[in-house]
């Protein structure tokens, strides 16, 4: 069996799709206090659920449940940027991955996991080096300190151990993050209720709208995940993007050429935002394609059609 934490959620839901697509046994591991997150796995004929805490106690205490683990996909975690609690959350997302890491570690169980692109903060270069790391919140720095982590006590692990440095991600399944989902989310629930997407005006010396970042479509994130499943010799930490900046206004404009209505309004950047906010980021894929990850990465004119095509349905199109 494999096992997907973070399993309802966003990306969680999807890899337990592509895993069950291919005929795998999969184990849901996720936190349903938030009960709307059930719908992204109602559909599936998962192996089993269980909470979070209860996967901890079960690795530590059922010797046949362990030993039947083929891999631990590990995409659980607080996502919120904007969350200060930095006591919660190190403990949700650092400790639980540290947790589960040297499980793994003992056990010589493949282990792939979730990082994230907030890890280099406001830098201008995306490799996968500390000198280019600097996160501007506590999200980031609690993937960053575990990414710190694997690479002092798992620099050469005898199993398989795999960070994947998540950029923008959008597609189905992120109903549910609400004000964290993506743009393209957005834009769409805009254009429908009122006609227009409304992108931030200029800042950093960008034109309105013309903020740039890698907008990675979740099918081929979870193609990544499969790559690495498939390849269990290879471990490290990667950049998991398209490695191709696009503008907000590429992302607005597919969602409206979809709709084949709508507009952008731009309104005044948010105080708040202000030396907290990545204008650009791309990913570097140079390490991605040197270990043989040859995972294509379709750009916004094709992943958003595609991504309204199942958000919206044929007959809104």
């Amino acid at each position: 069996m494999h096992i997907v934490t973070g399993g309802a959620g966003f990306i969680g839901s999807n890899l337990v799709q592509a895993l069950i697509d291919r005929g795998h046994d999969v184990v849901v591991v996720d936190d349903l206090e938030d009960g709307h997150k059930f719908v992204n796995i109602a559909d599936f004929c998962i192996a089993d659920y269980l909470d979070k805490d209860d996967f901890l106690k079960r690795l530590a205490t059922d010797a046949a449940f362990a030993d039947g683990i083929k891999a631990i996909f590990h995409e659980g975690a607080c996502s919120a940027t904007t969350e200060w609690d930095g006591r919660y959350m190190m403990k949700n997302n650092y400790g639980y991955s540290q947790s589960l890491l040297h499980h793994c570690l003992d056990h010589k169980t493949p282990y792939i996991y979730a990082s994230s692109a907030a890890v280099y903060g406001s830098s201008t270069e995306f490799v996968e080096d500390p000198l280019f790391e600097g996160p501007l919140n506590v999200y980031g720095y609690s993937k960053l300190q575990f990414d710190r982590y694997v690479r002092r006590v798992a620099a050469n692990p005898a199993s398989q151990v795999v960070g994947l440095r998540y950029f923008n991600v959008y597609g189905p399944r992120e109903q549910h993050k609400g004000s964290m989902a993506s743009v393209a989310f957005h834009f769409n629930n805009q254009v429908l209720d009122d006609g227009e997407a409304r992108l931030f005006e200029g800042t950093d010396g960008y034109g309105n709208g013309e903020q740039l970042r890698d907008f990675v479509y979740v099918d081929d994130v979870c193609n990544v995940n499969l790559w690495f499943l498939d390849n269990p010799g290879v471990s490290g930490i990667y950049n998991t993007g398209s490695g191709a900046a696009q503008s907000f206004n590429d992302v607005a404009n597919a969602v409206i050429k979809w709709h084949d209505k709508g507009k952008i309004r731009y309104i005044p950047f948010p105080d708040h935002l202000k030396g907290a906010y990545q204008s650009y980021t791309q990913a570097d894929l140079t390490q991605l394609r040197q270990c043989g990850c040859d995972v294509t990465f379709r750009p916004v004119e094709d992943g958003v059609p595609a991504y309204l095509d199942q958000l919206c349905g044929p007959q809104q199109h």
